[in-house]
């Protein structure tokens, strides 16, 4: 027989107090899961933003990476130019990366390279064939060898002053040692006699150390604010950097920090070039056409060069001892 009693609906009024209490309870699980949810979400959301933000980092120094000098990805290697394209060149098997704004085809990027053709060349894909930061040309020249030297690059000498030694007692505090400039070369013989020989990559493979000497004041007073010694130029090139620097107003301080950094960057090669990032120079530009606002001939003169790098470290870092110091902490500048 079907029962016709009004079904009863209960209401919150009608609710127990046992049943009050489990109501409760169940709200009360619900938002610890819907908020559990929202934490993993987040968590995730920045463990993934972490991961993408990590820039793992180039060197003049070190191609492994583990000594900074330049960033990897295209984001941080174009800088503030956005429009710089970067192509992968291989000669003979040997690769290096060429850097430029208007790359329009394969001989656009082998012009903005210094890359001459010789007559016996075969290139791949062909000279007048588009180009995009996918593209990798492939060059094999025949009668050629892809040879690789170590070359010193010298240490400095700093002197320091130091209070617990003696007036005018000097103390080696740190031997000198020289370092590794790595050069990798095209070169062309005719049975023993070398036809040609053409610089492709140029890094610095081990830093120079610097040779440092203390001085004694015999005063317990502070006698020199330069806390980084002065240097002493090793060959042409450091002089008219440190005659330049001290004619302009710098300090013996800024040219020893000015020193250090290209020490590390480029060994004071002119046309040091990085196969990894492309940076080049004295002050490892990235790109080294960035330098031309210093000169039309930023890629060959040495003073061109430095002029530019003086301008960017106090444009950046606001003196040669901010970048000194930015590049301590970071392997980079």
């Amino acid at each position: 027989m079907a029962s016709h009693r009004r079904a009863h609906t209960p209401t919150l009024l009608s609710l127990s107090k046992r049943q009050w209490i489990r109501l409760v309870a169940i709200m009360a699980a619900v938002i610890m899961v819907i908020a559990a949810g929202i934490v993993s979400r987040n968590f995730y959301a920045d463990k993934e933003g972490t991961a993408a933000s990590t820039v793992k980092e180039y060197s003049a120094t070190d191609l492994a990476g583990s000594t900074v000098s330049r960033g990897s990805t295209r984001t941080e290697l174009r800088g503030d130019n956005g429009d710089t394209s970067y192509v992968t060149v291989k000669i003979n098997g040997k690769s290096r990366v060429v850097l430029g704004t208007d790359f329009t085809n394969v001989k656009s990027v082998l012009d903005a390279g210094d890359i001459t053709l010789e007559p016996d060349d075969s290139v791949s894909p062909s000279l007048d064939t588009k180009v995009d930061e996918s593209t990798v040309i492939t060059i094999t020249r025949a009668n050629t060898q892809v040879e690789t030297s170590d070359d010193p690059i010298a240490f400095n000498i700093v002197k320091k002053e130091t209070s617990s030694l003696p007036k005018g007692q000097e103390k080696v505090e740190t031997e000198g040692e020289e370092g590794v400039m790595e050069t990798t070369s095209l070169v062309t013989r005719s049975g023993d006699t070398v036809v040609s020989s053409n610089v492709f990559t140029s890094y610095v493979k081990k830093a120079p150390v610097d040779k440092v000497i203390l001085v004694g004041t015999g005063s317990t007073a502070t006698t020199s604010s330069n806390s980084l010694g002065d240097t002493v130029p090793a060959g042409e090139m450091q002089q008219w950097a440190h005659d330049y620097l001290l004619a302009n107003g710098y300090t013996e301080s800024d040219f020893t920090a000015a020193v250090y950094i290209i020490n590390h960057e480029s060994g004071w090669r002119v046309n040091a070039t990085n196969p990894s990032s492309g940076a080049y120079g004295l002050p490892q530009a990235l790109p080294g056409s960035k330098m031309a606002s210093a000169g039309a001939d930023w890629a060959t003169n040495y003073q061109t060069q430095f002029k530019w790098f003086v301008n960017y470290c106090n444009s950046r870092y606001g003196s040669l001892a901010g970048a000194y110091s930015y590049w301590l902490s970071h392997h980079s500048y």
